[in-house]
């Protein structure tokens, strides 16, 4: 079965993981030897979006969502809201106490507000590209695994944009005379 589904994938989806650890490598590997390179990166940035970067996570985002779910689930999104409801709050629910637990941990153990920021989003969000992809390859398409995984990204990304508000709202009571 597995031998089956390996061979359905694209050559890039069956080497992910392979991707994966050569960018991070390359990335690792251009931070190292050429410590400019954040420099020039930050040189692109448009108000507080630095544009390599979105561009990189459009280009990460787009296959699965556009092609591998949203599209194929939409009418089963609109058509059992209750569904996508009873996936929906749990996961903004942890996004949340994931957001605020981390805040706090990360402040008591004194962390100045960046490092306190980056740890609370960094635990508080998923990866949901890779759990579509492995979604979709372990248990199928049509699966109920697929659907929740979609349900995630689309709970995810407007509580994230929220708590950006909450992490600035954090820095003017937690962090204002630092």
């Amino acid at each position: 079965m597995a031998v089956e589904i390996t061979k359905k994938l694209s050559f890039l989806d069956r080497y992910l993981t392979v991707w994966i650890f050569s960018a991070m490598a390359l990335g690792v590997g251009l931070g190292y030897f050429m410590p400019g390179i954040e420099d020039f990166i930050n040189q692109f940035q448009v108000g507080t979006t630095n544009v390599p970067i979105a561009i990189g996570l459009i280009l990460m985002m787009y296959p699965p969502f556009a092609k591998v779910m949203f599209s194929l689930k939409g009418k089963l999104i609109v058509t059992i809201p209750f569904g996508v409801l009873r996936i929906a709050l749990p996961l903004g629910i942890y996004f949340i106490v994931m957001f605020v637990v981390s805040f706090l941990m990360g402040k008591k153990m004194g962390a100045d507000y960046s490092r306190t920021t980056t740890l609370a989003f960094t635990a508080a969000s998923n990866n949901f590209e890779l759990a579509i992809a492995v979604a979709v390859a372990v248990f199928g398409l049509g699966s109920g695994v697929a659907f929740a995984a979609v349900i995630g990204p689309l709970v995810e990304v407007p509580v994230m944009i929220g708590l950006v508000n909450v992490a600035f709202w954090f820095q003017k009571r937690m962090f204002a005379g630092t």
